[in-house]
């Protein structure tokens, strides 16, 4: 083989997409969301089909293995190789055709599922199989591994629901694939080999896979050679699903679709453990269920510990089965719930029922079943649980026993689960398991427990995996499952294919051991750099970056604030996810040198908008942008910062002295050749306009202003930050007005203060700990009087309630602001529950601050709004507004910027009327709306509730 850097550029030359051999791409592709990492050799995003054709041919030439790959977020290591991987979700993802009479779709590999179903929206159909990571797992990922998620119990696995498949091998050869494919006497060539090999091959082993297939609804181990039965209809295409890219790669699929149910009821069912829930199976399935899911108590607890709100929907009980009917009709749906509801209330072991029928509360405990796979990942003060055995099947009927005998296994390893849930319908059950995969001994305690635990599956009859596959994780133990005939077939049908091992090798057949290429290991020892942030909840920096599991949630492109860069780019690089592994890389000596000094992990952070979302919507917690401030303040300690960073971080510095002369500072920012001057010296975009200081600041007004009669009310300290004060005043000026309306004293802080939020964002964090002392200086007697600090800014005020504990850990001052400090908002909504704004006949768009959504809320909000009569209001789920600060400012930034602002924010607003009131209270999202939506005059919370209060015009 040439060098890597020949076949690297033999590659670029010959595709249309793009090469990637640099070592933060290789970081990134090194894992899934598994417990294994192998380097790969490089990778490719094709654009096409030719693109494909062409990587194929090289990588022959060069006898490179491939790699397919789609989400990446495959449990058991069969998403990761040393191989040339082929990454098929950023362009090669279309639904090319919809046929709702024949109920087919026909897609590309990279197709995601909830992107599908999207697209089927108004056909009444859907494609049925729906894994928790639907809304960013790929149709060839799906195929690959033989997915399912919660509906199978109703419309089976991926590959029940597979018509056609089009795939090309290592050797190119292109194949289309269907029920019975074509005559092998049609056929010429390797594709007429093919046929004629496998009809040879099914007539030989038939006997053996009947007698040898666990006959189970989730038995997912192994190939689907069953497939190939007369009985099946010698089914090639669904034969090729749960192959796991051994074989060769999807181009195309043509998938059914099936009739949604027009209403749906949830029946959720309590009991006294998880154990006593699953033996409920067999009786609950005689009702043709269209999922029946179940989860233990500690999943509930873990929802709860990160503020889900639909704990609260659960009935009495430590373990929890939901339970989903569908019908045509609203009165069906209810009869076949309360026939569950009558049988439940029949059985002793229930201790709670509710049943739900409004969809929002559905979805909502929909999502706190979903967030299984992450959540219990790593808890504070528990050891970090992995997969590994998190998909094992068995028959329904024989679950309970099953899962009370796993459980016992793990106690004599002293292992035990950090959850129990799955798909209790069709014997399925997950399970995270605190092993212990960075010493000698624990590793060896790993392959013991798995070896026994394959022990313990095949005598039920089940199957390793229910639906994740087998991977690296589970191949080795498919011995213990399938005779050793069967197991001398699974080679010879990959070999029929692939005769030279050249398809993710290691895999199904001549498998990798099951502790080998771990993401650990024995020898794992990361650096500790000592840190400005306290990180010692999650284990220090480099357990912070192990929080992520790989599941990927950052990839989801259609709801939420997490990526937005992702979702502006779709590069895995620019993803939460992305940035945690090359940060992982860094501290560990990896394929990423360099530790805090890498220019590979500066590049993946330069994207990050710092939004916070990934706090709240990731479902292991990671803190993104808390990463990324630590790893500034590191890396500019070997290098100078730009003149730029440096000017932006001390905006309040400056804005404090512009203030004397606002006129002549808004001159020379704003009237060429000076504004241009100006922006060339902070690197500034040519398209942006640095924003206008106010003639007057909120303190010279609030010290100014004529004196009030005497308010008794409670005092209110108003935090007027440094956009609020130097910028827009006219923000304050309204809080002032609503919080005396309202009946509270207010007051300012004794001297000016600010939160340092730009330095955070530069990474400037002892100067911006400095700047923290100092407000808890100022703010320290109001809050001895027991005053509450109120805040207009939700980048600055939750300042208060995330980075000052983290920088201050253990701190009472520190603590004391933290629980004293409220938005608006908030405020209000706590301590005035009978404050009527007034009345206001208008529409109202609401987008959201990304740190309000993440650290806050927007409850609160929209509770206030909803009060004032005769507002209409839409609360847009428009993620980030992509200005996130000065990031938006950036030369280098401004087109991302642009993007991630134009996906949903400035698409809904320029579809709106220009009499439409928008409502933002962040100063960062104002600026960015009227820059691209000038018609609008964005307004803060306080100028609304102001203005029907005082019934202004607005």
């Amino acid at each position: 083989m040439p060098s890597l850097r020949t076949f690297r550029d033999k590659l670029a030359r010959a595709l249309e997409g793009e090469v990637r051999f640099d070592p933060g791409t290789l970081a990134v592709y090194a894992t899934d969301s598994s417990n294994y990492r192998q380097i790969p050799v490089g990778v490719v995003i094709p654009r096409h089909e030719a693109d494909v054709e062409a990587a194929l041919s090289l990588a022959r030439e060069n006898s490179v293995p491939i790699l397919a790959r789609g989400a990446g977020t495959s449990l058991a290591g069969q998403a990761c190789n040393s191989a040339l991987v082929m990454d098929f979700s950023k362009y090669m993802n279309r639904v090319l055709a919809i046929d709702e009479r024949q109920r087919l779709a026909t897609v590309e590999p990279g197709v995601v599922q909830g992107h599908l179903n999207a697209a089927l929206k108004n056909s009444g159909l859907f494609f049925a199989p729906d894994p928790s990571t639907k809304d960013r797992c790929t149709l060839g990922g799906m195929i690959g591994n033989n997915s399912c998620g919660a509906h199978s119990a109703a419309y089976g696995k991926t590959a029940d629901n597979l018509e056609s498949l089009e795939m090309m091998l290592y050797d190119g050869t292109r194949l289309a694939l269907g029920v019975g494919s074509r005559n092998p006497r049609e056929a010429r060539g390797r594709e007429g080999e093919i046929y004629a090999r496998l009809a040879e091959f099914r007539d030989r082993h038939a006997d053996a896979i009947r007698a040898g297939f666990p006959r189970i609804p989730r038995r997912v181990s192994g190939y689907n050679l069953d497939q190939l039965l007369p009985e099946n209809g010698f089914n090639l295409a669904r034969a090729m699903v749960g192959s796991e890219g051994t074989l060769g790669l999807t181009l195309k699929a043509t998938v059914r679709l099936v009739p949604r149910a027009e209403k749906l009821a949830l029946v959720v069912l309590g009991f006294e453990d998880v154990f006593i829930a699953a033996d409920q199976t067999p009786w609950l399935m005689m009702s043709h269920p269209q999922a029946l899911e179940g989860f233990d108590q500690k999943l509930a607890d873990f929802a709860r510990a990160r503020g889900l709100a639909s704990v609260r929907l659960l009935p009495a009980g430590k373990a929890f089965l939901l339970v989903e009917l569908g019908a045509q009709t609203e009165a069906e749906v209810r009869a076949r719930a309360q026939e569950i509801i009558e049988a439940a209330r029949r059985v002793r072991e229930c201790t709670g029922v509710a049943c739900l029928t409004d969809p929002v509360e559905q979805r909502a405990l929909w999502n706190l079943r979903s967030s299984g796979l992450g959540a219990g990942a790593y808890v504070p003060g528990y050891p970090r649980a992995w997969p590994g055995a998190e998909d094992t099947a068995v028959a329904p009927e024989k679950l309970g026993p099953y899962m009370r005998r796993f459980d016992e296994l793990l106690s004599r390893h002293g292992l035990q689960a950090a959850t129990y849930y799955g798909h209790f319908g069709e014997g399925c059950v997950h399970a995270r398991i605190n092993f212990d995969l960075a010493s000698a001994s624990g590793i060896a305690t790993f392959r013991a427990a798995m070896t026994d635990i394959a022990s313990l599956v095949a005598e039920f009859g089940g199957s390793l995996s229910g639906e994740h596959g087998d991977g690296i994780a589970r191949s080795e133990f498919l011995p213990a499952l399938f005779s050793p005939k069967l197991i001398e077939a699974f080679r010879e049908f990959k070999h029929i294919f692939d005769p030279d091992s050249r398809m993710n090798p290691g895999v199904l057949v001549d498998p990798k051991p099951v502790d080998s290429n771990l993401k650990l290991g024995a020898s794992y020892r990361p650096v500790e750099p000592a840190t400005h942030f306290d990180f010692s909840a999650d284990g220090g920096l480099a357990g912070a970056a192990l929080k992520c599991v790989g599941i990927g949630k950052c990839r989801k492109t259609d709801a939420g604030t997490m990526c937005p860069s992702y979702m502006a780019t779709r590069e895995e690089k620019h993803s939460t996810r992305g940035r945690a592994r090359i940060l992982l890389e860094a501290l560990t000596g990896g394929v990423v040198r360099r530790g805090l000094s890498s220019p590979a992990l500066a590049e993946a952070l330069d994207l990050c908008l710092s939004c916070k979302g990934c706090r709240t919507e990731c479902p292991s917690g990671v803190d993104m942008a808390k990463y990324k401030a630590e790893f500034l303040a590191h890396y500019y300690r070997e290098r100078l910062r730009s003149p730029g960073a440096w000017l932006l971080s001390r905006v309040h510095e400056f804005a404090r002295l512009a203030s004397l002369a606002p006129r002549l500072a808004n001159r020379v920012a704003n009237t060429e050749p000076l504004a241009s001057l100006a922006r060339r010296l902070l690197a500034v975009h040519r398209q942006r306009k640095l924003p206008h200081l106010a003639p007057t600041t909120f303190r010279a007004w609030f010290e100014r202003r004529p004196m009030r009669p005497a308010n008794q009310g409670r005092e209110v300290v108003l935090f007027a930050d440094t956009f609020n004060n130097f910028f827009e005043p006219e923000v304050a000026i309204a809080a002032v007005e609503v919080l005396e309306r309202a009946g509270f004293r207010v007051t300012i802080p004794a001297r000016d203060i600010c939160c340092g939020r730009p330095l955070y964002d530069q990474g400037m964090l002892e100067r911006a700990r400095w700047r923290l002392a100092q407000v808890m200086d100022a703010l320290g007697p109001a809050l001895e009087r027991g005053s509450a600090i109120v805040g207009l800014e939700p980048g600055c005020l939750l300042t208060f309630r995330d980075e000052l504990p983290a920088l201050f850990p253990g701190y009472s001052k520190a603590q004391a602001l933290r629980d004293n400090s409220f938005l608006l908002d908030e405020f209000l909504a706590r301590n005035a529950p009978g404050f009527a704004p007034g009345k206001l006949a208008r529409r109202a768009l609401l987008h959201g601050h990304c740190h309000q959504k993440a650290l806050a809320g927007l409850d609160a909000e929209t509770a206030l709004l909803s009060r004032i009569e005769g507002l209409e209001l839409t609360v847009l789920d428009a993620g980030c507004c992509g200005m996130a600060g000065a990031f938006g400012y950036a030369v280098e930034h401004y087109e991302v910027s642009k993007a991630v602002a134009e996906r949903v924010l400035i698409a809904a607003l320029r579809e709106s009327t220009p009499e439409t009131l928008v409502i933002s209270d962040g100063f960062s999202c104002r600026s960015q709306i009227r820059q691209f939506c000038p018609q609008h005059r964005p307004m803060h919370l306080a100028q609304v509730l102001a203005a029907a209060l005082t019934q202004s015009a607005l």
